[in-house]
Formats: C-alpha cells, structure tokens, sequence
C-alpha cells in the first residue's frame, strides 16, 4: 500500500512539477513584453525630450515646475514608469541568463510581481517534452515518492506500535 500510495504521490508531484518551466517559459514571454512596451514609452519621452533640447531630468524637472498638479502629477507617473522600466529590463536580463536550477533558486522571483499574478490567472499547461520540463518531472516524482512513502508511515506508525504490543500482525 505504500508503494501505491507512493508512487500515486510521485506522479501527482512529477505532474506539478514539470510545468514549472512551462510557467517560467510564459512568465519571461509577459515579462519580455512589458519590457518592450515601457522601452517604447521611455524611449518616446527620452526622444520627445532631446527634440525639445533637453535631458530626461530636465524634461521631468519641467513637469514637477508646473503650477498645474496634472503636469505635476504627470512627472511623477514617468517618473515611476522608468524605474519600472529599469526594475523589469533587470529581471529579464537574469531570468534569461537562468538555467533550469537557477530557475528553481530564484523561484520566488517568479511568484512575486503583478506579471506572476497575471501569467498564473492565464497559465496554460503543457505537456513537459523539454529536457528541462523532464528533469522537473523526475525530481517531482522522486520527491513525491519520498514524501508520500515517509507521510504513510508516519501516520501508520501508532497503529503498527499497537498492533505489535496487542500481538497482532505476528505469524
């Protein structure tokens, strides 16, 4: 019964665990596309900003001057939009220098941002025929197996510990 049970855990685990690189695989696709959309945007403003004859500090520095508190406001929201750009165009860098351990190393960084949220609400499985998905999928098996297997005999040891003092389970 603990074989079955244990490779029942193996299995599940192996399953769940072989889409991690199908996950990180759509997360570094969202993660390349925001990105692109906020080099867009900063570029535009770096270059709206030259055709006026100023630097980026200078062009927010005009916004922040405005008595209007749109402008002003404004200022801030590019303000934040580039250290967006710069806090994302960093992760990507290194989430595509990660191999597949790297990967399991820096996993939190895969659950922890608003693109992670997003990917998992729109996360489509896939079948694991990477040799990345299949290195996943042996490791979850092994330690589905390992933990199935030692939580089975755990929770059977007070009956095992009763029975042998009862005398039952004695041919």
């Amino acid at each position: 019964m603990r074989r079955s049970l244990g490779l029942l855990g193996g299995l599940v685990l192996g399953l769940a665990a072989s889409q991690f690189p199908e996950y990180a695989q759509q997360y570094t696709q969202r993660l390349g596309g925001a990105v692109d959309e906020l080099r867009a945007i900063t570029t535009g403003f770096d270059s709206a900003a030259a055709a006026a004859g100023l630097t980026r500090q200078q062009a927010i520095a005009h916004y922040n001057a405005s008595p209007d508190s749109f402008l002003e406001g404004q200022g801030g929201s590019m303000v934040a939009t580039f250290a967006r750009y710069d806090q994302l165009s960093a992760m990507l860098a290194e989430v595509k220098g990660d191999g597949p351990i790297d990967r399991l190393r820096h996993v939190d960084d895969y659950f922890d941002t608003d693109i992670a949220r997003r990917t998992i609400d729109n996360f489509k499985p896939a079948l694991p025929v990477t040799e990345e998905g299949l290195l996943y999928a042996l490791a979850g098996l092994i330690v589905g197996y390992i933990l199935t297997s030692a939580l089975y005999s755990l929770l059977m040891l007070p009956f095992r510990l009763l029975f042998g003092r009862l005398g039952w389970g004695r041919a």
